[in-house]
Order: structure tokens, then C-alpha cells, then sequence
């Protein structure tokens, strides 16, 4: 007997025929979601993701416990979006007359005609965020976690739809959030976000355990995205999502770490044995993970990336390997023809 053939809606084009893990990759990967239409024999029509049962499984990570009710006065723009490329990936999203997205500065990588772009005090996130209190809260949460002082809401002030772009800092994948489809928050990491719909509260989320902040790799303080609308997340690398069971756990590099969701415990342990922690290139603690919920790990976090160039750069003594040229295997005569 054949395999079920599926076909996946997107941006107005048909995709497929393909298999169902096919689509379960897409949707671990954030190509696709709860409202994304699919259709295979016995459908009478295009249905989406979140009503077909042995889809909608995925994308709530299976039986977990009751997601949390969603922050109260917080209702994000629906926004549309695509994500383009492989290794070097942008989002492009589709504003609708009057919507508007909030990303990190510098993030933004095009922007069509009809977009405003406006500078804001604190996270941007709030629809009021008209008191003086207000603005210096949001601000002082966003210091703390180490990120400017100010965001930038791009706004459609146009009659028409309007695009805006924001680009990937290194090589990775970009993760769309729902967190209408993750119980209202998500914790990630303070470098890992990249841009959400208006309406979404970039946060703080502070580690109670002292050892947790100490060597925990991010400190007491992560952040925390609460809204019911659409976060775009960065990770370096390839993304492997895991869904932990109730007291399952995990040991991860705590690099690796890109987001959680708050129902997991994060804790960070001595990867022990003296001869283990100084010789072993895993340094002396690993991040340790308790179910239930949602992980999303990285496998090429940018403090692993910048020390690989740190220890190549020719001023801190690094060889070019692998080059075959002379000049690198004759010392000082070498560097002086090579210029360094």
C-alpha cells in the first residue's frame, strides 16, 4: 500500500505531493502552523493544520498539561510572514494597513513603500505604554538583559499591503513562535530574539537558583516573550526541537539553549570527575532540563562560533590549516612575507 500523499498551502502556492513526515519537519521547523491549509485523499477541502488530529498532535507537542491562560490586555497584529533561505535566512513579513512589527535594532534588512519606522523607549510591545512608569519599566527590563534601550516599530501607513525584512546575524534558522499556540509566554535566551508582531512583551525572566546564575551561561536573567501573537527567534546552526514528558530530563551545552517553554525546569549541574571537567572541551557545568514542555536547541551557539575565529585570526597566533602554502610551515619568515 502506497503512502498517504499530502499537499501543504503556502503563500498562495500548492506544495507537494509529500509524505506526512514531511510535513511534521515543517512544522518542527516553523514553515508551517496551526492555520497553515493542507489536503490529501478523503478531504472534501483545504483544512488546516490544527483540525487534522494526527497533525494537530505536532503542533501542540502532544498530550502536555493545560496551557496557561494568555496574559490578560495583550492582543498582538496578526501578521503574515515568510521565511526565505537556507543557511543565511530572512523573514520577510506582510503588514496589513495600520499593523506593525517591533524588532532589536539593526535588525531590519528591506522595508517596501508605505512602512514608518518609529524609535521607542522600552520593549514596544504594549499597545499603551503611555506613562512616563511605564516606558522606564519596559526599558529598564531590556538593560538588564544586557539590549538597548530603545526598539523600533515598523508600522503600514499605507492603503495597500506593505513588507518589511529583518535578516538572521549569522548562520541559522529563524523559529516562528505562536505563543497564542504556546500557552502565552516563551523563555529564550537574550541574544536569540529577532523581531515579533506589535503587541507581544519582550520581558525578563529571572533564574531563582543561584548556580543557575552563576554558570548558567545566560546569568539569573533570560527573556520572556508574553502575547498571543507571532516572535521570530534566532539559533545558530541547526535547530533539533524536543518535547520533554513530565520528569523527563535533558543535558544540554548551555550554549545550546535556545528557548523553553516556563513549564520546564532549567537548572545547571557539575558535569564532575576532575579529569572530566578540565580536559574534557565541555567545560565544568551542563544545563540541565525537566519536563514537561518545549525545548528548542542550537547546534552552533555564537560564543562557540566566535572563539573558532578568535583562535584562527592570524593576531592571536592562528595558522591557516589545510592551505597547503609553505609560507605556513616556515615560521617567522612566513608571517613577516604574509603580513602578519
Amino acid at each position: 500500500m502506497s503512502e498517504q500523499e499530502w499537499y501543504l498551502a503556502k503563500n498562495g502556492h500548492q506544495i507537494g505531493p509529500m509524505s506526512e513526515a514531511e510535513i511534521v519537519e515543517n512544522i518542527h521547523s516553523g514553515s508551517a502552523d496551526g492555520k497553515t491549509l493542507v489536503f490529501t485523499a478523503g478531504m472534501s477541502n483545504w483544512t488546516a493544520l490544527a483540525e487534522v488530529p494526527q497533525l494537530a498532535t505536532h503542533i501542540s507537542g502532544g498530550p502536555q498539561r493545560p496551557a496557561p491562560p494568555l496574559p490578560s490586555g495583550l492582543t498582538a497584529h496578526e501578521i503574515d510572514f515568510t521565511i526565505e533561505g537556507t543557511e543565511m535566512q530572512y523573514v520577510e513579513v506582510e503588514l496589513d494597513p495600520g499593523e506593525s512589527a517591533v524588532a532589536e535594532a539593526g535588525a531590519m534588512m528591506y522595508m517596501t513603500a508605505g512602512i514608518g519606522m518609529e524609535t521607542v523607549f522600552g520593549d514596544g510591545g504594549h499597545k499603551q505604554q503611555s506613562g512616563v512608569m511605564d516606558k522606564l519599566l519596559g526599558a529598564g527590563k531590556r538593560l538588564l538583559t544586557g539590549e538597548s534601550l530603545f526598539m523600533t516599530v515598523f508600522t503600514n501607513n499605507g492603503a495597500g499591503k506593505a513588507q518589511v525584512a529583518f535578516a538572521a546575524p549569522y548562520a541559522g534558522k529563524i523559529l516562528a513562535m505562536d505563543l497564542s499556540a504556546l500557552g502565552g509566554e516563551l523563555i529564550c535566551q537574550k541574544d536569540a530574539f529577532l523581531c515579533a508582531a506589535k503587541g507581544v512583551s519582550i520581558g525578563i525572566a529571572f533564574q531563582k537558583k543561584i548556580g543557575v546564575g552563576l554558570f548558567g551561561g545566560e546569568g539569573f536573567i533570560m527573556q520572556r516573550l508574553e502575547g498571543d501573537g507571532l516572535s521570530f527567534l534566532h539559533a545558530g546552526g541547526t535547530v533539533h526541537l524536543v518535547d520533554l514528558k513530565a520528569g523527563e530530563t535533558l543535558r544540554v551545552d548551555t550554549g545550546c539553549l535556545v528557548a523553553l517553554q516556563p513549564s520546564v525546569t532549567y537548572d545547571v549541574q557539575f558535569v564532575g570527575g576532575i579529569k572530566t571537567a578540565f580536559f574534557g572541551g565541555e567545560g565544568l557545568f551542563f544545563t540541565h532540563l525537566t519536563g514537561p514542555g518545549r525545548v528548542w536547541l542550537q547546534s552552533l551557539p555564537l560564543s562557540r562560533l566566535a572563539d573558532r575565529i578568535y583562535k584562527a585570526a592570524p593576531q592571536t597566533g592562528g595558522r591557516r590549516q589545510g592551505e597547503g602554502s609553505v609560507l605556513d610551515h616556515i615560521g617567522g619568515l612566513g608571517k613577516l612575507i604574509d603580513g602578519r
